[in-house]
């Protein structure tokens, strides 16, 4: 495998819900033609793009599951690393409120990792597949930033046309980008139940008036890149976000969410990087025969070695 003798870069891989939506680990669906998850996927490509460390953030009580089923056929590739999501992982001084189940979404699943990453990184969703040339393109954006001083932090997103990313069997949740002419992201909105439509797609908004879109956006997959410099800004932006929204039930704070605010607040900058890769994932049961069939096309192809770890 091709490994890059510059900067090391470390890929944190949101694994925290992956045990609740499927109803345990044991569930987990393969979906390669030998039994391959998409996360081993994921994992091939990002060492392909030279990625030395993987962080798996994953909740506590299926850690030796994930430990044995996936975590040890890497150990042996590249440096594995665990972070914990778990309600009471907070800031010193912040509260769970009583009636709270749940952590606090994609933005808090990050923070958990700060005492394990110390390179640029990659992060993703663990039943996402971004495809090879993603990675590639982040991973050399990614050297391209930690390479030159910046005043303020330079980050990267990869963004997929939203009419890539709908399902066929129901709403999705994407965040839509609004980008400058040189493809620096000025917002990211964070929209949920949107529906595949004839015209390209629509969702309802908060006055509940329907709003049409083409397809033809970009969309945030939760594929981004980051510096380490990120943590404490991230950590602020959570703090903040507690003291706003701490005593909800339900309420989450998202990457995009965090990311906004500091573009706003001119203290980061994300380049919104566009691949020629499909993505796809399993947000239904009813989705998977379409993976497993486009992976059986790619191994067909020759883009992977079958079985994928040999």
């Amino acid at each position: 495998m091709a490994h890059s003798t510059n900067s090391p870069l470390t890929l944190v891989v949101l694994a925290a819900g992956m045990g609740s939506r499927y109803g345990g680990l044991k569930q987990l669906d393969p979906v390669g033609p030998h039994g391959e998850f998409i996360l081993d996927y994921s994992v091939y490509d990002a060492l392909e793009a030279g990625v030395e460390q993987v962080v798996f953030v994953i909740r506590k009580d299926f850690e030796s599951a994930f430990r044995n089923s996936l975590g040890k056929r890497f150990e042996n590739r590249l440096s594995v690393d665990y972070a914990f999501q778990s309600l009471d992982a907070i800031p010193d001084g912040c509260q769970v409120p009583s009636g709270r189940t749940k952590p606090w979404g994609t933005g808090h699943a990050v923070l958990t990792a700060k005492n394990v990453v110390d390179t640029p990184f990659m992060v993703i969703n663990a039943d996402d597949f971004y495809g090879r040339s993603s990675y590639g393109i982040l991973a050399d954006y990614l050297r391209e930033s930690a390479a030159g001083p910046s005043a303020i932090d330079p980050y990267s997103m990869v963004g997929f046309p939203l009419k890539n990313t709908l399902s066929e069997n129901g709403t999705v949740a994407r965040g839509l980008c609004q980008c400058s002419d040189d493809m620096f992201l000025k917002s990211v909105q964070e929209i949920t139940d949107i529906r595949k439509t004839t015209s390209g797609a629509a969702y309802e908004d908060a006055s509940r008036v329907t709003v049409e879109l083409t397809g033809n956006e970009r969309v945030s997959m939760n594929m981004w890149g980051f510096l380490p410099t990120f943590f404490p800004l991230l950590e602020e932006r959570f703090r903040n976000f507690m003291t706003s929204h701490g005593g909800s039930e339900k309420a989450e704070f998202y990457i995009p969410f965090a990311v906004d605010e500091l573009i706003q607040a001119q203290r980061a900058t994300a380049r919104v990087l566009t691949t020629e890769s499909s993505w796809f994932g399993v947000t239904y049961q009813d989705d998977k025969p379409i993976v497993v069939e486009a992976l059986q096309q790619l191994a067909e192809q020759g883009t992977y070695p079958s079985p994928l770890w040999s």
